[in-house]
């Protein structure tokens, strides 16, 4: 995990605080007090990067449709390819509710 300097214990603690969310609403409420709108619209950017490579969109698209830089693009890509495999988790489970 990316968080060597959070500890493991206080990570759960988050962790579990969001699998408690039961809405969509809710998750919006949490996140809003938690994030500044910056640390949001990274979530949300990386995310959006995430799926769109999935989709098979160039970079270039990327960063049109995102403003998302070249290294930014790269990082994602480079979770997607040798990570711990949960954008494609998310990914694949938003896939097969929209089936």
């Amino acid at each position: 995990m990316h968080g060597e300097n959070v500890s493991e214990d206080k990570l759960k603690q988050l962790f579990h605080a969001i699998l408690s969310l039961q809405t969509k609403e809710e998750c919006m409420r949490f996140f809003d007090d938690l994030c500044t709108v910056k640390e949001l619209n990274s979530f949300v950017q990386r995310f959006v990067v995430a799926k769109m490579l999935r989709e098979g969109a160039t970079y270039m698209d990327i960063q049109i449709e995102t403003d998302a830089n070249s290294t930014t693009i790269a990082r994602v890509k480079q979770q997607l390819d040798n990570g711990n495999d949960g954008f494609s988790l998310v990914l694949d489970r938003i896939a097969a509710h929209q089936k």
